[in-house]
């Protein structure tokens, strides 16, 4: 159990009044006030103007019946569906690939005990400054340079998938065992030769379970490009069917898909974690 700080505080008068919490609760509650107070002020900025909400509850709910019920596909056949599907699995597998080999590599560098202090500072101050930058605005910086499509999505994508990586990679690499280090190291061993007998073999599973996240993101991340740079995929279909045919029945089938494909890919990493890494999966 853990133990609550109890506050006792004399007043003026001689009376004695006891307090009791600590530093953490307040923080949580007070931050929580905070939340509930700005979201009672946004909704109050928010234009009603116009809204009927005896006419918009049951259109809404008409779009949903017809979204969700009653999929199909009108503008493109199967075939083109599954093809825009491979289209946005290999823009996020791409860009998944690539940012990982390079994080790697730069994730030694970054590691402090592998690598020189101002070498690992100088890494970590430049991927925290592109991680801070979200991935839809690097996918926009490279639109507006390279031109729409496909490079710029992967280029995009690529950036802060390196920079999501190297802070995942070096902290694993940190967490190797510090005795191991010394014993390769008076041994006489290269600093190769530490990486590869045992910084790898120490976290692999790690690396694994890090990049099939990224994938993971990358693809939510494919699908938002594939209209807003011009990318192509499923997610160009998507904003076709739902902000210039207007079809709701399409827009269902698509969603459908999307969540289809992110459930298969949520399964495929459950089974590689109990199989590469059974000790979280049975935590």
């Amino acid at each position: 159990m853990e133990a609550t700080a109890t506050y006792i505080k004399r007043k003026s008068n001689g009376q004695i009044t006891i307090k009791s919490g600590n530093k953490v609760e307040r923080v949580i509650r007070w931050t929580l006030i905070l939340l509930t107070l700005l979201t009672v002020v946004a909704f109050m900025f928010f234009n009603y103007a116009g809204l009927d909400l005896a006419k918009a509850i049951p259109e809404t709910a008409y779009n949903l019946k017809t979204m969700f019920l009653e999929p199909g596909l009108s503008h493109f056949s199967w075939g083109e569906a599954i093809y825009q599907v491979g289209i946005t699995l290999g823009l996020a597998f791409l860009a998944t690939i690539l940012g990982a080999v390079i994080a790697f590599f730069l994730a030694l560098m970054a590691a402090t005990n592998l690598s020189n202090r101002w070498v690992s500072k100088t890494i970590r101050v430049v991927v925290a400054f592109i991680r801070a930058v979200p991935t839809v605005l690097w996918v926009l910086i490279f639109a507006i340079s390279a031109g729409l499509g496909s490079e710029a999505a992967v280029l995009g994508m690529l950036f802060h998938s390196i920079a999501y990586l190297v802070k995942a990679f070096s902290e694993a690499f940190e967490e190797v065992d510090k005795g191991i280090l010394e014993a390769l190291r008076s041994t006489g061993a290269s600093w190769w030769h530490i990486v590869t007998h045992a910084i790898l073999p120490s976290t692999f599973t790690y690396l694994l379970s890090w990049t099939f996240l990224r994938f993971e993101i990358n693809f939510s991340v494919a699908v938002a490009m594939g209209a807003a740079a011009g990318a192509g995929g499923i997610g160009f279909e998507l904003f076709m069917a739902s902000g210039f045919y207007f079809d709701l029945r399409e827009v269902g089938l698509i969603t459908y898909m999307i969540l289809l494909l992110a459930i298969i890919l949520e399964i495929i990493s459950t089974r590689l974690k109990s199989r590469y890494f059974p000790a979280t999966s049975t935590n």
